[in-house]
């Protein structure tokens, strides 16, 4: 091949080339390698570092008059190039979502979400059911389906975690999914912290006339005639429905399954007149933890009134903040009342009320007005009465509360 040719075509590719878009970069580098003749397309493949398939493409785009058909602005043919992996592989998205379900986190006091699972990880898994996506598709299409990478967190506990933590993440979402696809409902419960009552100052802000900001008092001593509100949050996590009931006083595990008993009365037995069992998710400690005796007598109280199966499953220990209701419902009815004084328990319950978010959340508020006792202690004896059946994997966390037959 004659060198000075070789030479001109080196200099007509490097000043030409990167001024081109991609079709005419094809077509301009299929006429040089038409124009140098036999083995033209490896000389200009080598010189431009285009593959020769490319080439070669572009010259069947001259040779059948197709170099000026394609339509107008476009680079490829209808139908040309990779296809979307959406549509190599139907369902992406939700098997995705399914392996990182059980590892999915949530921040308190925002809607993000993010995953324990690396994208590496989540890559192999996906391999393994017949779908090969690289690790850097699946970092995009985490960021479409609303994960995000996030900063640190105060993630770390004192103890080190439970060797079974991850486990039982998985086992909560197995039982999940089993429960909603019999149709029954699958709670998380939590109690929000307390709120005084009055005109003291409430995080966050909003927007008023300069000058204009609610004054509130300058100290932050509870006022004893109003006392303090404690919101009991029943999230049902499919339908996601929040039913708070606000107590005003101590909360207690009576509290607890009192406000499961107004969610049933309320709400539960209209929407699942049919199920014959609950699942409720619940952290590990406070008034409904799993060691609480006076938590699962009146869990068997609860269970004997609504003759229903009853499925307690306890988040680990140290990971309070991945219930779902803190980031599905808690986060959103501190977004509504921020920067409001909480001046009236009638306030409370219309700003818990009116928390409503774009993916359809709705809350239903009512107030608990009963006193509750600090300190009951719970014989030996009123605890083996209780009709438990432990599960196989951690009975302490996991177990299910049967309605007690007559005697």
């Amino acid at each position: 091949m004659d060198t000075i040719a070789l030479e001109g075509t080196r200099s007509r590719i490097s000043t030409m080339l990167p001024l081109l878009g991609e079709k005419q970069r094809r077509i301009f580098l299929a006429t040089e390698a038409i124009t140098l003749g036999y083995g033209g397309v490896k000389a200009v493949s080598a010189i431009s570092g285009m593959s020769r398939t490319t080439i070669t493409q572009g010259i069947k785009e001259i040779e059948m008059g197709e170099a000026n058909n394609l339509d107008s602005g476009r680079n490829r043919r209808k139908g040309g190039g990779r296809k979307p992996i959406s549509e190599k592989y139907p369902g992406l998205k939700e098997a995705i979502a399914s392996i990182v379900d059980a590892h999915t986190k949530g921040s308190p006091v925002t809607p993000l979400m993010w995953t324990s699972k690396s994208v590496r990880n989540i890559s192999d898994a996906l391999s393994e059911i017949g779908m090969n996506v690289n690790y850097v598709t699946v970092s995009a299409l985490l960021k479409e389906m609303g994960y995000s990478l996030q900063s640190n967190r105060k993630d770390l506990a004192i103890s080190p975690s439970h060797p079974d933590r991850d486990k039982q993440f998985e086992y909560i979402n197995e039982q999940s999914k089993l429960f909603f696809l019999k149709g029954c409902p699958v709670l998380s419960i939590d109690a929000k912290k307390k709120e005084k009552i009055g005109n003291f100052i409430n995080g966050g802000r909003e927007y008023h006339r300069s000058g204009d900001a609610p004054k509130v008092l300058d100290h932050d001593f509870p006022i004893k005639e109003l006392g303090k509100a404690t919101p009991f949050g029943v999230y049902d996590i499919f339908k996601n429905c929040g039913f708070v009931s606000v107590g005003i006083s101590a909360d207690t595990a009576q509290f607890a399954a009192e406000s499961l008993r107004k969610w049933f009365d309320g709400v539960g037995a209209q929407k699942y007149p049919e199920a014959r069992e609950v699942l409720i998710t619940a952290d590990c400690g406070g008034s409904n933890g799993y060691r609480v005796r006076l938590w699962k007598t009146e869990l068997q109280k609860l269970a004997n009134q609504i003759g229903k199966e009853i499925t307690i499953l306890h988040f680990p220990p140290g990971t309070s903040k991945w219930n779902k209701i803190e980031h599905r419902l808690f986060s959103f009815i501190s977004k509504n009342w921020r920067g409001r004084p909480l001046l009236s328990l009638a306030l409370i319950i219309d700003l818990i009320s009116a928390t409503k978010t774009g993916e359809g959340l709705s809350v239903e508020c009512v107030v608990d007005e009963n006193d509750y006792k600090r300190g009951i202690v719970v014989s030996d004896d009123e605890l083996a009465a209780v009709n438990i059946r432990p599960h196989l994997f951690h009975g302490e966390w996991n177990y299910t509360i049967l309605p007690s037959l007559p005697r």
